[in-house]
């Protein structure tokens, strides 16, 4: 079974090694191939850095992942995995397993989600994935808590492979110690997500932005109510689809 490692905060990111050692200590074949720079919030974009018609990619040697191949990409999550299922890091993958991102990816930042969407990319080429994320807030944060992201991903990835086909999870695990997370839960996915653009400022020049963690109340069985009580959550996610509606159509002669 081999396994896809790839994110949306780079290369040179702890998340990133977490699930790579993860996969690679259950057993499983892991190869890592991860934007060169960070591709935060970019969603499915498809663009190569620099050349439209060439993407740049570095076969690199980490240290924390000693014994898997790991390539350093000129390119946004959704277009690595395109490529990888294209055979351009070996065989295709049999699951991408996206992150672990910093920063939490529930309700409406599902839609955002560089993360995310190298999930819902492998979905197109009937892979299942997993998408995961750390509730970690620069803001209010001082450590990253990346023992207790591995722990928590290690069910839902052992569950992953016995799923059902194009299966799409998306895991939020809180940033705290492992002792300290209250349990595990199927969540639905909130109105909103648990951080939010906001203008710090603007001038005649440009608009300066910030994330900040958002404070509106959501439903109690939804994802980012849950992280915030301290449960690590997970959320089943659906392929793209055509809605079912009735639409005004014209025809001309």
């Amino acid at each position: 079974m081999k396994f896809l490692i790839t994110n949306d905060d780079g290369i040179d990111s702890k998340g990133l090694y977490a699930l790579a050692q993860t996969v690679a200590e259950l057993g499983f074949e892991a190869v890592v191939a991860a934007p060169s720079e960070n591709m935060s919030g970019v969603s499915a974009s498809l663009m190569p850095f620099g050349d439209h018609d060439r993407v740049a990619v570095e076969e690199v040697d980490i240290p924390d992942l000693k014994g898997i191949q790991s390539f350093s990409v000129g390119a946004p999550p959704a277009l690595i995995v395109m490529l990888s299922m294209l055979g351009g890091f070996g065989e295709p993958p049999d699951i991408v397993a996206s992150g672990v991102n910093l920063g939490p990816n529930t309700g409406r930042s599902t839609l955002f989600s560089g993360t995310i969407a190298a999930v819902k990319t492998a979905a197109q080429f009937g892979r299942s994935g997993i998408a995961a994320s750390i509730n970690y807030h620069p803001s209010i944060d001082t450590e990253e808590y990346w023992e207790t992201a591995k722990e928590m991903s290690v069910k839902p990835l052992e569950w992953l492979i016995s799923a059902p086909d194009l299966t799409m999870l998306n895991l939020n695990i809180p940033n705290k110690p492992l002792e300290e997370v209250v349990g595990f839960r199927q969540a639905d996915l909130a109105h909103i997500g648990r951080v939010q653009t906001v203008i710090t400022s603007k001038d005649q020049d440009g608009i300066n932005i910030e994330l900040e963690p958002c404070e509106d109340p959501v439903s109690e069985e939804t994802d980012s109510a849950l992280l915030d009580k301290g449960f690590a959550t997970v959320t089943a996610l659906e392929p793209l689809k055509e809605a079912t509606i009735e639409i005004p159509t014209q025809e001309w002669e």
